[in-house]
């Protein structure tokens, strides 16, 4: 799956830089650089898309119908 996302980038008052991502609450990157940490969010981002989607799995019905959408 690939999607774009928004990466809000700061550098942190103690050095280095921080990141959100307005679009996955509560999915945040940290690094020295502006690279590591986007990369640290890229990985942020997948992890609580994998969780949550993984929670809602749990809870489906055997019957229910499950289909790929693209999205654009």
């Amino acid at each position: 799956m690939k999607a774009e996302f928004t990466a809000i980038i700061e550098p942190a008052p103690e050095g280095g830089y921080w990141a959100i991502c307005p679009e996955v609450p509560g999915a945040n990157g940290q690094g020295e650089t502006v690279e590591e940490a986007k990369a640290d969010l890229i990985d942020a981002v997948k992890l609580m898309l994998e969780d949550r989607r993984g929670d809602m799995m749990r809870g489906l019905p055997a019957d229910a119908i499950t289909e790929k959408i693209l999205v654009s």
